[in-house]
């Protein structure tokens, strides 16, 4: 059963004027593209063809770095697709979830700089995250290149509920080299309707 590539669930240009509509065809259409193609050629033929993708990177560290990467890659940005949406449509940070927020770093402003902290100092390619714990607590941290924490061999493990992607391809376009900028600009477009209801998902 292959993977398979979904549409953005908007427009290329309904981000803009945070996030242009260049960026997102080239970062959809080709880049997160091309993990799929690769994802599908790494596991052909072996076991992995019948697993979801987060069984697979709850076993990565026993795959090959093709299904790590490609695997990563797809899990990874179909997150990210889907806890954005246009200015003022994906409602406010409210209920458990900000409660859970607040309760682990002291209020919201706190957590946005954690965040920012996380995905700026990143070195090179990677991914800031938000994520849940099993306790249902919430922490922040980073990993390298298409790894998240889902994964067996993260050093921080835990459900995602908020992803942003910090590889250049995501923000060079139009921010440059200014990350810090591409991150600020972030919260604009953050769809907390989505990111609360993984979190509900998460602590069942």
């Amino acid at each position: 059963m292959a993977f398979t590539l979904a549409p953005l669930p908007y427009a290329n240009d309904a981000l803009e004027p945070h996030f242009d509509a260049m960026t997102m065809e080239i970062h959809h259409d080709r880049h997160h593209n091309a993990y799929v193609t690769n994802l599908n050629a790494a596991i052909a033929g072996t076991d992995l063809e019948n697993k979801t993708i987060e069984e697979i990177l709850a076993n990565i560290s026993k795959a090959s770095p093709a299904v790590r990467n490609n695997g990563g890659g797809h899990y990874n940005h179909d997150l990210f697709w889907n806890i954005l949406a246009p200015q003022g449509v994906g409602g406010n940070l409210s209920g458990p979830l900000k409660e859970a927020i607040i309760a682990a770093f002291g209020g919201v402003d706190e957590f946005k700089a954690a965040f920012k902290t996380a995905a700026t100092t990143r070195f090179g390619s990677g991914w800031a995250w938000l994520i849940a714990k099993e306790d249902g607590s919430v922490a922040v941290c980073s990993t390298p290149n298409q790894d998240n924490p889902l994964m067996d061999l993260a050093e921080v493990k835990g459900t995602p509920l908020l992803g942003l992607d910090v590889w250049e391809h995501a923000y060079y376009l139009k921010f440059q080299n200014k990350r810090p900028d591409y991150v600020d600009t972030f919260w604009t477009l953050v769809n907390w309707n989505a990111v609360e209801e993984r979190y509900a998902a998460a602590i069942k």
